[in-house]
C-alpha cells in the first residue's frame, strides 16, 4: 500500500481509502460482513474509513463504530454531515445549530470521542461560510473534530470558503472529496487546480464510476450490480451519456487488457495517478469486490497507458454530464435565475 500526506495536515493516509457508504440496508450488508470488509482493509494497509451520518441515516456509523471499535487509534476516521437525517427542516444543513447536534450524534453511534475528519457533505447555499466555519473551528478547538473538509462543492465555493476563514480568522478546510473517475474527468479543469493552488487533501469517490468500470458493466451482457437496480437511470443505454459511457468502457477494457491490467486496476490507477489527488474511495459490498480492489493498490500506470486513456475520455471531459454534483443551484432550478 502506498500513503501519502492528507494536504498540509502532515497525516498520512493510504492511497485507498475505505468508503462505509453499502454498510447496512442500502448496500444489503450487515455487521458481520462489515467488519470482515474492515478487518481486511486495515490489513492490507488501508487506514483511511469515511462514512457520513446520511448513510442508511446512521446506520453505516454505527456499523464502522462496532468494526474498528479496540483500535480506534489504527484509524484515520472520517464522516459527513449536512444532507438531511429527517422530515424536520432544521435536522440538516451547515447552520451551528445543526452541526453541534449532527456531530455529537456521529459520535455516539460510531462510539468514539471524536473523529480525524468532518466534511460538509455538500455545500449549503442558505447558510454563509462564516457561520458554518465558525461551528467547525469551534467544535475543533473543542477537540471534537481534528480537521474539517467539504465534499463535491463547485470550485468556485471552494475558493470563497478559503477566502472567508482567512477574512474571519477562522479554521479553513484542509480537504475536498469530489467525484472523479476515467469516465468523469470534469473536475480536472476546474476543481482540482483550485485544490493544489490551496494544498487541498483530495478524496476522490466513486473511482469506479458507480460501477461501470468495475467490470460488470459489457457490451452485451445483463446489467445486475446493486447500483443498477435502486438507480436504473444510470444504465439506461437510450441516454447519450451512457452509451458513450459504454463505448469508453469497451475501449477501456482493451486498454487494460494490452496492460495486463484488469479493468478496476486500470480505473484506480489513473484516479491515484493524478497528483492533485490524495486517496481513492472504493465502497466494497463483499469482501470479494474489496480484494478486487485492493489489487490495485500498488498499480503506478505507465505513460503510455495514461495517454491511451487521454484518447478514449479526453481531459477535463464528463461523459455523463447529468451526474454532476456540483452543480450550481441556478442551472437546477428555474426560479433562481429569473427576476
Amino acid at each position: 500500500m502506498r500513503y501519502r500526506t492528507l494536504g498540509r495536515t502532515g497525516v498520512q493516509v493510504s492511497a485507498l481509502a475505505l468508503g462505509a457508504m453499502n454498510f447496512g440496508k442500502i448496500g444489503n450488508v450487515g455487521q458481520e460482513e462489515a467488519t470482515a470488509i474492515v478487518d481486511a482493509a486495515l490489513e492490507a494497509g488501508v487506514n483511511l474509513i469515511d462514512t457520513a451520518d446520511m448513510y442508511g441515516r446512521g446506520e453505516s456509523e454505527e456499523m464502522v463504530g462496532k468494526a474498528i471499535a479496540g483500535r480506534r487509534d489504527d484509524v484515520v476516521l472520517a464522516t459527513k454531515a449536512t444532507m438531511p437525517m429527517s422530515e424536520e427542516r432544521n435536522r440538516q444543513g451547515g447552520s451551528r445549530r445543526w452541526l453541534v447536534t449532527a456531530l455529537d450524534d456521529s459520535l455516539r453511534r460510531l462510539g468514539v470521542d471524536h473523529v480525524d475528519l468532518y466534511q460538509m457533505h455538500r455545500w449549503d447555499p442558505r447558510t454563509s461560510d462564516e457561520e458554518t466555519l465558525s461551528a467547525l473551528t469551534d467544535l475543533q478547538r473543542a477537540g471534537k473534530i481534528r480537521y474539517f473538509g467539504s465534499s463535491t462543492f463547485p470550485a468556485y465555493r471552494i475558493v470563497q470558503a478559503q477566502w472567508a476563514s482567512q477574512a474571519h480568522h477562522l479554521g479553513r478546510y484542509v480537504t475536498e472529496q469530489p467525484s472523479y473517475s476515467i469516465l468523469q474527468r470534469g473536475i480536472e479543469s476546474h476543481v482540482l487546480p483550485v485544490t493544489e493552488e490551496y494544498g487541498m487533501g483530495v478524496l476522490a469517490w466513486s473511482p469506479l464510476a458507480s460501477g461501470w468500470l468495475s467490470g460488470a458493466v459489457r457490451a452485451g451482457r445483463e446489467i445486475t450490480s446493486n447500483r443498477a437496480a435502486r438507480l436504473p437511470e444510470r444504465f439506461d443505454l437510450t441516454i447519450p451519456g451512457n452509451r458513450a459511457r459504454l463505448d469508453a468502457v469497451e475501449r477501456l477494457a482493451t486498454v487494460a487488457e494490452e496492460a495486463g491490467l484488469t479493468l478496476i486496476q486500470l480505473a484506480l490507477g489513473f484516479v491515484t495517478a493524478h497528483p492533485g489527488v490524495t486517496s481513492a474511495i472504493v465502497g466494497p459490498r463483499t469482501h470479494e469486490h474489496l480484494k478486487s480492489q485492493l489489487a490495485a493498490a500498488d498499480t503506478v500506470l505507465p505513460a503510455d497507458v495514461l495517454d491511451a486513456i487521454d484518447e478514449i475520455v479526453a481531459p477535463g471531459v464528463d461523459l455523463a454530464p447529468q451526474e454532476k454534483f456540483d452543480t450550481p443551484p441556478s442551472l437546477l432550478d428555474a426560479s433562481l435565475r429569473r427576476r
